[in-house]
């Protein structure tokens, strides 16, 4: 059973990490289009390239932690809490589910950062962090 969970757990981590590696790539390759989903969705507007380029390689280099298994009450938190605050944005998108599928998808995926937090000491497959051995 705990190979199965191992591997599963890694599993998880990783298609987590491609999402989110994603939208912190978007902030460095796409600024404008970061900008307008900030306006939209965070109602943060006005916001240059360079906060863009900032926020976009501080998330990287914590995603980067986050996929290596390294601090991951810290990285693994602040996966959640950023995927959280993401899904929350969208909530008038989530109300009417068959017109925004895409966004729908972004529940389950927030049921999979919950899930790497709560088990995130059990996740060392591949991981350079060690376990804080509580359970």
């Amino acid at each position: 059973m705990g190979n199965r969970l191992a591997l599963s757990l890694f599993i998880l981590r990783v298609t987590v990490f491609v999402v989110m590696a994603m939208w912190s790539l978007d902030k460095l390759l796409a600024p404008d289009h970061a900008a307008n989903v900030f306006e939209s969705f965070y109602y943060l507007g006005g916001l240059d390239a360079p906060v863009f380029y900032a926020i976009g390689v501080i998330q990287l280099i914590i995603e980067i932690g986050f996929l290596l298994g390294v601090a991951r009450f810290w990285t693994y938190g602040f996966v959640l809490v950023v995927h959280a605050i993401s899904v929350a944005a969208t909530w008038q998108q989530l109300l009417n589910p068959l017109d925004n599928m895409l966004f729908l998808a972004s529940v389950p995926m927030l049921g999979a950062c919950v899930a790497l937090f709560l088990l995130r000491d059990s996740d060392n497959f591949l991981t350079l962090g060690r376990s804080s051995g509580k359970h």
